[in-house]
Parts: structure tokens; C-alpha cells; sequence
């Protein structure tokens, strides 16, 4: 049996990566290619009267306009976000409603420039309020225990407060890319994208493009970030295919502009969240009601379910959570990492610390108090909580004792300093159906082959190192190839769900084909398997839980917030990468500070679009801002949750990591910030 779970690892891909050979979607290699540039509405509501492509189609080098009245047909159209150039409603600025393709990206995007369009408009509304009038329940309100208002009314203690936070955009460093080939005479479509989960694109398009299943390829080896907003195909995969469509023999290439990606990619929905806390004397929760609000376009309706994460954190007799969905002329909304858990336990994580100090109770320990020794949500038991754990290990390592409960009153020079903590936990998700075939090449050699997709995250050595183990032999043994929709299905990269959901499926690959083949197998035997339900035990709630402490200085004068120090503890199981893991938890903290300080995008609701389209204006931490920053975890195998003995660790490091930055701050200032981005006329003082 080897070991090589548990070993910190180089990436297996890395000198692909730092020499220029790794190939991302954009630069896979096809004969003559030809480029496209959407055009874009500039309305945000209404639909396209006329669209003069003259001037645009007279340009040299032009080969195509496709437009809502001569773009290919689709078989499906009931998909909003992706029925375009179907007909003339424009549902969002920004919306695709035309495309120019050309022999270079630059005369493609210069054509479009010249196409002329004229609008039939409709008034628009593109402004998130929790009155707004045409807001409705997501679901019916879950509610677990006695009546929560009577709770609420009878309670010692009652925080009640309203928070916010902002839309904000995911801006990977690789954007978002196309480019299609469609080959006439095997009637097969060629897609390379970036993208999170190659098998779901296929899922997702062929329907939609009158093609089965099979005559869709799918190619993404590598990318370059996601976090969500590559989980599913946008507009850009859609329009690159009809473009390939309409010119058959020549690959379609596009590559989304940063601007653009602040339009039809997705992002993450501000919310509106009123939170209500009952307690007694000694701060432990009698009820909890947590309401929260999203927006959702008529082009598609996810769900930012920012209230959905106080089902399970907190003991409490009685809780009540309801999510409503507002509907506004936006481009539709989609996963950004920890989609609901993010926000909502900003939330719930500065409302525990309003509650600790109106207790008089420290922070930690009052998080002690009310950790539940089963799932509140469904009275099962957990495969793992070492939440308290967490939180002591995590006060160790900070040197959270010495700490002066009182806000306002340490200073060095000019500059005030406070320290704040806040939980994490994210669900442990396994999504079944992943399919892995192992074969022996002789020599006790072996490749494994599924359609996993790597979005940085280290799944290529991951699932190497679980490979090798389930196995029996070393890493260097084993040959990983994911990336590609020929490969055996694979669910998406996304919810945390990857190494889980993967790994399960290769181990149980792995049992089956020693069943078939012996501990001697043949060169050339070969084995495909995999999981079809998941494997949690019945009665059981599994999930990762953290805590985060961090520093703050704050100048009173200028209102300039800096972390010079940050720590995350976390019990997320078995650990495959140590390298990797550390990597992803430390891009969560990053998150967390960039969504607690900086990230904030700004939509006019005087023309429906984002002003803040690019990485001048849309702020996000360099590094400067990252300081003494560390990660770490509990030794733990939990192989209730999955047969690795892992559970996910993508998201938790974002999960709460605001919370405690906007805790530190009050604690500095003595001012209780509810609203995010913390900006400095919040802080500053007369």
C-alpha cells in the first residue's frame, strides 16, 4: 500500500504551467482561424427594430454578420440566457444580439463598431431593494422548532440588524474563451472553452444546438480560474458555436474582453439580509431568523440563498430562513465561490459578534456555547464536527487570550488596532455520476482517464495521488487524462464536489477492476466504474468547518484599513495535497479580505450597466495588501464523509473570512460597519 495521499506534492502539471506549454482554451492549435466580436445592446429593456450590417459586412476581411434574423436557428430556445440571436427582445444591456466574424480579432472588433442598431425601449429597473414590489419567496420559509416570533419576543438578548453586501464579478485571470470548429462532413462540433466541467457544456449545448450528445466535443485541459462563473457555458460559448455554424471548416475563435466579463458571465448578486438573533443572558441562541434577498434577471434565475447557511450553524430552539427572489432587467446571476454561504455568513458571523458583545461574552466562547452537537437542519448526527476545535486552535495560534474585549482603545502611533474572529462551514457535497476508466499499460504502469477539469485548483495532481494509492502503486506510475468531454463523464468542478466526487469514482474504479483483473493484471486489462449514488451514510450530516481571527489597523484620520495578520484553522478531513490545499484556503482568505475591503460593483440604474468594468475600477487586493497571512488544519480522516477520507476545502477559506475583518474593525473603531465594502467615509472620524 503507498502513501502517496497526505505527501505534499508539486503540481504534475506545473512545468507545463511555468513554461508556456500547458495549452488553455484559447490557444489550442487550428488551421486558419477566424475571429468573432460580439455586438452588444445598449438598452437595458426592449427589443431590436433594425440592424443595418452594411457598413460592417463592406469592411475587408469581414466574412459574417450574423444578427437576430439571419444567425442559425436553435432547436431549443427555453433557455433564456442562451436563445440568442433567436429574436429581437433585449432582456439586459450588454445582452449578445449580434456578431461579427473576421480574419483578425482586431477588424472583427472594429466591424462591429459600425453595425447600426435602433431600439423599440421599455422602462427598466436594475436597483436590488428589500421593498421592492415585485419580490417574491424563492421557497416556502423553513422553519425547525417552536414559534420564532414568540421566541424572539420572550428572548433576554435580541440582536436585530440589517446587512448588505454588493454585487460583485469573479474575474479570473483567464478569461472566459471560445472557439468552435464545425466539421460538415462528420456533422461534429469542435468546442474548446474554459470551463469548469466539460461534460455539463455538453449537457447544456447540444440540446440547445439540435445535436446529440456525441457530436459535441468539449476541450479544456487547463484553465485559468473560475471560481463559478466557468461552472456552466455562457453567451460566448453559444454565439462561438452559431458562428462555427455558419462558416462549416473554419474554428470560430473568441475571447471574452474584461469588460465584457463584467456583463454575460455571471456574478455574484448583492444581497439584503435581515437578521434576527434570540438569546439569553448567558448568549446562548433561543431563535434565530434570518431573511435575505436576491436578484434574478429575466434571463435567468439563480439564487444567491444567503439565509440558507443558519439552517445548520448554530443550536437554537426555533430558526426561520426564507430567501426572496427580486426580479430586475440584470444579466442573469450565477455561482461565485461559496455562492450564498459567502455573503449570508457575513451576516449571520458580525450579528454573533454584535450578540457576544451586548452578552459580554467573548467572541470564541460564545461560539462555543451554542455549537450543536447534531444538524439542527435535520437532527442527524455529523460525521466530523471539530468546529470548537477550530476555534481553540485557531485562538492558540493568534494569541487570541491577551486580547482587550474593549473596542477603540489599542493604538500604535496614529493608527488604532482591533482583532476579530468569525466561524466558517460550507456543505460537504458529493454529486454521483462521475465515470473513471483505469487501464494497466504493463509494467504496473496505469492511466487514468476521466472528464475531470483542473481550473487551477490542482486537480491533475490530486487525483493522481488518490489514483496511486487506490492502486496500490506510486504516483509516478500513473498517467491522469481530464480535461475533455471523449473522456468517461465527469460532474463539474464546482461546490467544493471536485476531489470528492472524483475521487470517490476513481476508487471505486479501482476496487472493481482488482476484482476483475487480480493484483497482476495483464497489459492492456481495463476497467470502468465508478459511483452512482452518494456514498454518505444514512442519518449522517457531513461538512467542513474553520475559524478566522485577523488583525486590523485603522487610521482614524483617513479611514485606510490594513490586515496585517490573518489566521484560518480548518477541519475539512483528510488532506490529499497539503501544497494544494494550503494554496486553496489561503485564495479563500484573499477572497474574504478582497470581499470585505475592496470588491464592489457598481451598477448605473440610469442606463442598466456596470461602470466599473475593468481591474482599474474594480478593486481587488495586489499584493501588498496580503500580508502575514496563514492557513492550516486539523489531522483528521473522516471516511463517513468519502472513501479518501476527504471533504472539500475550495470555499471554506471565503466562508466567514469578511466577518471577521468587518469584527476586527469594530473592534479597532468602536464602529459596527453592516454594509460591505468596508470603505473609509465609514470609518472616518470628525
Amino acid at each position: 500500500m503507498t502513501n502517496a495521499i497526505g505527501t505534499s506534492t508539486a503540481r504534475v502539471d506545473g512545468i507545463a504551467k511555468v513554461t508556456g506549454t500547458a495549452q488553455y482554451a484559447y490557444e489550442h492549435p487550428f488551421t486558419d482561424p477566424v475571429y468573432l466580436h460580439p455586438v452588444q445592446a445598449t438598452v437595458a429593456r426592449g427589443a431590436v427594430d433594425t440592424f443595418r450590417s452594411d457598413k460592417a459586412e463592406s469592411v475587408d476581411g469581414v466574412l459574417a454578420v450574423l444578427s437576430p434574423w439571419n444567425a442559425p436557428r436553435l432547436a431549443d430556445v427555453s433557455d433564456p440566457e442562451l436563445s440568442l440571436l433567436q429574436g429581437p427582445e433585449v432582456r439586459f444591456r450588454g445582452q449578445i444580439i449580434g456578431a461579427v466574424i473576421a480574419t483578425t480579432p482586431e477588424i472583427a472588433r472594429h466591424a462591429q463598431s459600425l453595425v447600426e442598431v435602433e431600439y423599440t425601449t421599455d422602462d427598466h429597473d436594475t436597483v436590488l431593494r428589500a421593498d421592492h414590489p415585485d419580490r417574491y419567496p424563492e421557497d416556502d420559509p423553513q422553519t425547525i422548532g417552536d414559534d420564532v416570533d414568540e421566541k424572539l419576543s420572550s428572548a433576554q438578548l435580541v440582536i436585530d440588524q440589517r446587512y448588505s453586501t454588493p454585487e460583485e464579478h469573479n474575474t479570473p485571470m483567464e478569461p472566459h474563451t471560445a472557439v468552435a470548429l464545425w466539421d460538415p462532413a462528420e456533422q461534429h462540433l469542435t468546442l474548446t472553452t474554459a470551463t469548469q466541467g466539460p461534460h455539463s457544456v455538453v449537457d447544456t449545448l447540444a440540446p440547445l444546438l439540435g445535436l446529440e450528445p456525441q457530436q459535441l466535443r468539449v476541450v479544456s485541459p487547463h484553465v485559468g480560474g473560475g471560481f463559478g462563473s466557468k461552472a456552466a457555458p455562457h453567451g460566448h460559448d453559444l454565439v462561438a458555436a452559431l458562428g462555427a455554424l455558419a462558416l462549416p471548416g473554419r474554428a470560430v475563435k473568441y475571447a471574452v474582453t474584461r469588460q465584457q466579463g463584467f456583463v454575460f458571465v455571471g456574478y455574484r448578486s448583492p444581497t439584503r439580509q435581515h437578521l434576527r438573533l434570540g438569546a439569553r443572558c448567558d448568549g446562548t441562541l433561543t431563535a434565530i431568523d434570518h431573511e435575505s434577498f436576491s436578484q434574478v434577471s429575466p434571463a435567468g434565475t439563480f439564487s444567491e440563498s444567503a439565509s440558507s447557511i443558519s439552517a445548520s450553524m448554530y443550536a437554537a430552539d426555533a430558526r426561520r430562513l426564507v430567501h426572496h427572489l427580486v426580479p430586475l432587467d440584470v444579466p442573469p446571476p450565477h455561482w461565485m465561490r461559496a455562492p450564498g454561504e459567502a455573503p449570508g455568513m457575513f451576516a449571520l458571523e458580525v450579528a454573533m459578534d454584535e450578540l457576544a458583545v451586548a452578552a459580554g461574552i467573548d467572541p470564541v466562547e460564545l461560539r462555543i456555547r451554542n455549537d450543536p452537537d447534531r444538524d439542527p437542519a435535520t437532527g442527524n448526527r455529523w460525521t466530523s464536527r471539530r468546529l470548537v476545535e477550530c476555534l481553540h486552535e485557531g485562538a492558540r495560534q493568534f494569541g487570541w487570550r491577551d486580547r482587550d474585549p474593549h473596542p477603540g482603545i489599542r493604538r500604535d502611533g496614529e493608527w488604532l488596532i482591533g482583532t476579530g474572529m468569525a466561524s466558517a462551514t460550507y456543505p460537504h457535497v458529493m454529486s454521483p455520476g462521475t465515470k473513471v476508466t483505469i487501464r494497466h499499460d504493463g509494467g504496473g504502469r496505469y492511466t487514468v482517464r476521466t472528464g475531470a477539469a483542473d481550473i487551477g485548483t490542482g486537480a491533475w495532481t490530486t487525483l493522481t495521488l488518490i489514483s496511486a494509492d487506490a492502486l496500490r502503486v506510486s504516483r509516478e506510475r500513473v498517467t491522469m487524462e481530464i480535461g475533455d468531454s471523449s473522456l468517461p463523464t465527469a460532474t463539474v468542478a464546482g461546490g467544493s464536489s471536485g476531489t470528492t466526487s472524483w475521487g470517490s469514482a476513481i476508487v471505486a474504479t479501482a476496487e472493481a477492476f482488482r476484482r476483475q483483473h487480480g493484483d497482476d493484471p495483464e497489459a492492456g486489462a481495463q476497467t470502468t466504474g465508478g459511483v452512482s449514488e452518494d456514498p454518505l451514510a444514512e442519518g449522517y450530516t457531513a461538512a467542513s468547518f474553520g475559524a478566522h481571527f485577523v488583525e486590523v489597523r485603522v487610521h482614524p484620520g483617513t479611514g485606510e484599513v490594513r490586515v496585517p495578520r490573518m489566521r484560518g484553522v480548518f477541519s475539512i478531513g483528510r488532506v490529499i495535497n497539503p501544497r494544494t490545499v494550503r494554496s486553496q484556503l489561503l485564495g479563500g482568505m484573499v477572497m474574504g479580505l478582497s470581499m470585505a475591503l475592496h470588491e464592489k460593483s457598481v451598477r448605473d440604474p440610469r442606463f442598466g450597466h456596470v461602470v466599473t468594468q475593468d481591474l482599474a475600477t474594480y478593486h481587488v487586493p495586489v499584493n501588498a495588501d496580503i500580508e502575514d497571512m496563514d492557513a492550516s488544519w486539523l489531522d483528521e480522516t473522516d471516511e463517513l464523509a468519502t472513501p479518501m477520507g476527504s471533504r472539500g476545502a475550495g470555499e471554506i477559506g471565503i466562508v466567514g473570512s469578511a466577518a471577521a475583518i468587518a469584527n476586527a474593525v469594530y473592534h479597532a473603531t468602536g464602529t459596527r460597519v453592516r454594509d460591505l465594502p468596508i470603505t473609509p467615509p465609514a470609518l472616518v472620524r470628525d
